[in-house]
């Protein structure tokens, strides 16, 4: 109650200090003081620059003004929103999360780490660090643990130093089940690498190379094909550098021509699997774009026109789309939030499968799974030079691409076997130290009779009687498998520090970055309770 009256009188105080505000009670002042909490809030949700904050205040007193609400008018103008109110304000509430945040890490079973390297607009190197919690009930949170800008090097060294700093402040490794990483030079390196640092440092929990990344090295083949190369410069062609006039003729010309797509979408070395996109376009307009290029291309095109000609050339062309019509579908099942090591183990290995399944029907001639070689079939039947068998030596190449950069998995094989399917597992399979709980589990009635598998089934086992499978389950379910928050949150990174904001402190990147990306609740009575005296409009 003294602290009550006290902030009342600090109130008065200021007010008399300050005759050109109007006098607001206690309670007016806390709702205007909410206001600014809850509008700075949204601004960092939707990755708006500080500056906006005025913005969103003018807007809304000549809405009010609009209806006539003069009284509304006087309550928007006592909310603070101006550029350095809009930055404590994200100090205030990126310092509440990271409460939150220190808390659940304390209290959790196991939590894993994934980290990656990522360059900014400004060449400035940001590393990523995101978390993954898992607690006694198996509920599970991700979410940013840190942001570390490298300035100078980023060596194996750097990376290791920030992340051992980052860690230490929630408590250190201890509780650590795994760390994914983009398998960068600096992370795999010999005797300087972070993954050797680590264990001269006493972390063992194992590293484990992105599996996100490792599947889209194994398409990697994609881009040193003839008919890609052909592609890549057909699409440059046409849509590449300052070509806006011919790309609107091209657009004009498919319009015409009453094709099934409108453009050509340019491939992007980075995101290999954008040629899956261009690829699928391509296919459909081959018969279109050989005649706009003889009518409308001024530059001599004669080559490229004859390449539409070979059914060679074709052939290689709808294989090819048809191969990353397949890896996009799985890369896509992969990137996921909340993704178990287990869910993607799963996806990675029925991908295995089916490229074996691929060669099988090419070399008997079936093109089920092939719906673009099969199209071409038809339309060419009568032409001699189109033979699909040639591309089961590609699929072999593809299956050993997999066996050999999932190597980290199939260490984990029959544990992850394990945690999918605990009641059907071989118990010689298993660790010792499970066997005997494994036959009481598998011989328990109840237990027996359910349905659900993975992290749902282990949910029901009793840690009493279940004490080291428990323990087991919780550690897959705490696993991170991939990068994957670490490349997604770096597209909300570039938004806040776009070329018009890369003035940004690190804090103040790392504060807005944790707002845009948190999904614990921010409590903003608390924090406006903590404030002292007034926050006048300003």
């Amino acid at each position: 109650m003294a602290k009550h009256v006290s902030k009342k009188r600090k109130i008065k105080e200021e007010n008399n200090r300050f005759p050109e505000h109007w006098e607001v009670d206690y309670t007016e002042q806390l709702s205007s003081a909410a206001a600014s909490y809850a509008v700075t809030l949204q601004l960092a949700k939707a990755k708006k620059p500080y500056s906006d904050g005025d913005l969103v205040k003018k807007c809304a007193i000549e809405m009010a003004r609009a209806f006539g609400d003069e009284n509304m008018v006087k309550n928007f103008e006592t909310v603070s929103l101006s550029h350095q109110t809009v930055a404590q304000r994200i100090e205030d509430m990126s310092n509440q999360v990271c409460e939150k945040l220190l808390y659940n890490v304390k209290k959790c079973r196991y939590f894993s780490l994934s980290l990656a390297e990522i360059t900014d607009q400004t060449d400035t190197s940001q590393l990523l660090i995101f978390i993954r919690t898992v607690e006694e009930d198996f509920s599970v949170k991700e979410e940013l643990l840190s942001l570390v800008s490298l300035h100078d090097t980023t060596k194996g060294t750097d990376i290791f130093e920030a992340l051992q700093k980052s860690v230490s402040e929630y408590g250190g490794f201890e509780k650590c089940t795994c760390i994914a990483t983009d398998g960068g030079r600096a992370v795999i390196g010999s005797e300087f690498g972070l993954s050797d640092l680590l264990k001269k440092s006493g972390v063992t929990c194992p590293m484990i190379h992105c599996v996100i990344h490792q599947e889209s090295l194994c398409g990697k083949w994609v881009k040193q094909a003839e008919a890609m190369k052909v592609v890549v410069k057909v699409t440059s062609l046409i849509c590449g550098g300052n070509k806006s006039l011919l790309n609107s003729k091209f657009h004009s010309f498919l319009e015409e021509m009453q094709s099934v797509y409108g453009d050509l979408p340019l491939d992007s070395e980075i995101r290999w699997l954008s040629a899956g996109k261009v690829l699928i376009k391509f296919f459909a307009l081959r018969k279109e774009i050989p005649v706009f290029l003889k009518e409308q291309v001024k530059t001599d095109t004669t080559e490229l026109e004859e390449r539409f000609l070979s059914p060679q050339f074709l052939a290689e062309l709808a294989f090819l789309t048809d191969t990353t019509t397949h890896l996009n579908e799985l890369n896509l099942k992969l990137q996921s939030k909340n993704n178990t090591i287990s869910d993607l183990f799963g996806c990675v290995n029925g991908f295995r499968r089916k490229l074996k399944l691929f060669k099988v029907g090419l070399e008997k001639g079936d093109l089920i799974h092939f719906p673009s070689c099969k199209e071409l079939e038809k339309e060419m039947e009568n032409f001699e030079g189109v033979n699909f068998l040639e591309f089961s030596s590609n699929v072999d190449a593809m299956v050993k691409e997999f066996d050999n950069r999932f190597t980290e998995l199939e260490l984990l094989k029959n544990t992850l076997m394990l945690f999918n399917n605990p009641l059907g597992s071989v118990l010689e399979n298993q660790s010792s130290n499970i066997q005997l709980e494994l036959c009481d589990l598998q011989a328990d009635p109840f237990l027996a009779g359910r349905r659900e598998i993975g992290q749902d089934f282990f949910k029901l086992i009793p840690e009493n009687r279940f004490p080291h499978l428990r323990d087991l389950g919780l550690k897959i379910v705490s696993m991170f498998g991939s990068t994957y928050l670490c490349e997604s949150a770096f597209s909300t990174m570039k938004s806040i520090k776009s070329q018009y904001l890369c003035s940004l402190t690190d804090e103040a990147l790392t504060r807005s970055l944790r707002l845009a990306l948190t999904e614990e609740s921010v409590d903003i009575g608390p924090l406006v309770q903590k404030m002292e005296g007034p926050q006048f409009s300003h």
